[in-house]
């Protein structure tokens, strides 16, 4: 599978990534042959690209990854997590699962200082069972903005300049504050998720745009809309919540005009964000050895250029025609 080095630096990345929060029970519980089973067929496929975080299942999503890739040739993959939650005991009653069906029943503590970004990789690799990591992003700092780019990012960079890791970025579901730490911070390169496919292209002026100016990376993640962009069907999500008709329909009608073309729903929403200059690479959630197996076959599909000129016209994707490399 093709490679992209992200921004400056000598990590190189596989065009397609393994998501790994649903690896965690993100809505349905998943058991641990399941998790490892969707983690070797990725492998099987090609890509070496597997990102996860703390927050994904309190931990349990680092876990079984680590378990899936430690035998697997290590100069090969590229393993991302992130940091600015702790997870930690609970205080005065077990939380809420944040939408992890069977995960630990710990406390998820915001914290970009110094301290807690050191705590936080230390812990990560504990649960990975693994030596180093290649990726690090600074965790939906929303709230702690000003603290994740005065302490957060440069205890990362550190840790770059170090050698410790491969390289330094920022993810978060929003495109306004992942630009200002482009402009801010001297990160490698930024997930973004959900706010760069066929539904939502918000990211693209703010954030893709300078990023392809500024030679910072992006890896686009929730390319499927949290599951509207694969079926969207009467019990489609959008965003982590049940998605509304008005979206359904609009999503029906993408599927219809990429049907006359021969191209998926699914093959047109991998591969719309890489048209980006500023895009290395898509990361797509999968739960099963099928899912993952059926996102290869897509990302492998080719799309036409007269189906983003058709999008385009329609309105139903602006911008899809001239967002070309």
């Amino acid at each position: 599978m093709q490679r992209t080095a992200l921004g400056g630096t000598r990590v190189a990345v596989t065009r397609l990534g393994l998501g790994c929060a649903p690896l965690a029970g993100l809505y349905t519980a998943v058991d641990e042959r399941q998790a490892r089973g969707t983690i070797d067929a990725a492998w099987e496929q090609g890509v070496r690209v597997f990102d996860t975080a703390p927050h994904y299942g309190a931990g349990l999503s680092e876990r079984r990854v680590g378990a899936a890739l430690r035998a697997r040739p290590r100069p090969e993959l590229v393993l991302c997590t992130k940091v600015g939650r702790l997870l930690v005991a609970p205080r005065g009653g077990a939380p809420d699962a944040h939408m992890f069906e069977g995960a630990p029943r710990l406390e998820r503590r915001f914290d970009f200082s110094r301290d807690g970004v050191l705590r936080s990789l230390e812990q990560s690799l504990e649960r990975l069972g693994l030596e180093r990591v290649d990726v690090v992003h600074v965790h939906d700092p929303d709230e702690h903005l000003d603290q994740a780019i005065a302490e957060a990012l440069p205890a990362l960079m550190e840790l770059r300049e170090q050698g410790v890791i491969g390289a330094v970025g920022a993810g978060m579901n929003h495109a306004q504050p992942l630009a200002r730490i482009v402009r801010e911070a001297d990160v490698d390169c930024v997930l973004v998720a959900g706010r760069y496919t066929l539904l939502d292209q918000s990211a693209g002026p703010v954030l893709l745009d300078p990023c392809a100016e500024r030679g910072v990376s992006v890896i686009a993640a929730a390319v499927f809309n949290s599951g509207i962009l694969i079926d969207p069907g009467p019990t489609a999500r959008y965003d982590y919540r049940p998605a509304d008709e008005g979206l359904r329909r609009r999503a029906r009608r993408i599927a219809e005009v990429c049907g006359g073309y021969g191209v998926t729903l699914p093959a047109a929403a991998l591969a719309f964000p890489l048209r980006h200059p500023a895009v290395a690479c898509v990361v797509a959630g999968a739960r099963s050895p099928e899912e993952m197996e059926a996102n290869a076959r897509d990302a492998g599909a080719g799309v036409p250029a007269t189906l983003w000129e058709e999008l385009d016209a329609l309105g139903l994707v602006p911008q899809a025609a001239a967002s070309a490399r």
